[in-house]
């Protein structure tokens, strides 16, 4: 019991790092158009690189074409109807509603990603390795940034402080969930993981393609692609090194 405890405690750890990144975000205050568009581009080259060099190939791996390609396209179509849903509302949306939208879905995406970013530091905690531990670490340092783009929007939206620290909580409880989740789960079939992974990759690339990449490119271009090559290194830079 100790030792699930333990286990479940690095998974919560993981995930309140995005509360981190929130928190930097509300120290500094709302941020400007230059530096909210590389935070954006940040979060975007982490997210892309994320789905590119983790998600989408741990999935390939564990199910193949023909369990990636449903999950892929459900993530996408999950978080398209989402977008939808939330701007239904407001044909013309404001500048304001525009980022609290934006912070919603990012939000979204972010909870689908960390569920089986919470299977997966299970399964490494199952191997006889000290890779639980070290996914735990990558994770948590991926989740800064995340929550850094979660509250920067949220903030330029007009959201209070307390409401964007609670949000980012809510969302940091995911990762010990799916942790608990995949130690029930994963031991009796892995069956579920490789659709999970796909279906994170696909509203995470949604999120990139259609919010984050092209907000940031529109604040300042340079910066944003600044962001995006940030972004993308620092998950390079965790993939060759945790």
């Amino acid at each position: 019991m100790n030792i699930l405890g333990g286990i479940l405690f690095m998974a919560l750890l993981a995930g309140l790092s995005t509360c981190l990144g929130a928190v930097l975000v509300l120290v500094w205050g709302r941020p400007g158009r230059r530096s909210f568009a590389f935070f954006l581009g940040l979060a975007a080259g982490v997210m892309l690189a994320v789905v590119v060099l983790d998600l989408l190939p741990a999935s390939l791996n564990a199910g193949g074409l023909s369990r990636a390609l449903p999950g892929f396209a459900a993530g996408l179509l999950f978080m398209a109807a989402l977008d939808l849903c939330l701007n239904k509302d407001q044909p013309v949306p404001g500048v304001g509603y525009r980022y609290l939208k934006m912070g919603y879905l990012i939000a979204a995406g972010i909870a689908l990603h960390d569920l089986p970013e919470g299977l997966a530091i299970a399964a490494g905690f199952g191997e006889p390795s000290r890779l639980g531990p070290l996914l735990a670490l990558a994770i948590a340092l991926h989740n800064i940034p995340e929550g850094m783009a979660t509250a920067a929007p949220l903030s330029a939206g007009g959201l209070a402080p307390g409401q964007v620290l609670a949000l980012n909580g809510l969302v940091s409880l995911v990762t010990p969930f799916g942790c608990w989740l995949g130690m029930l789960l994963l031991q009796a079939s892995p069956v579920f993981l490789p659709s999970l992974l796909a279906m994170a990759a696909g509203a995470m690339g949604y999120i990139v393609a259609a919010q984050l990449w092209p907000e940031s490119h529109r604040l300042h271009p340079p910066l944003a692609r600044l962001g995006l090559l940030g972004g993308t290194l620092l998950v390079v830079w965790l993939n060759l090194f945790l």
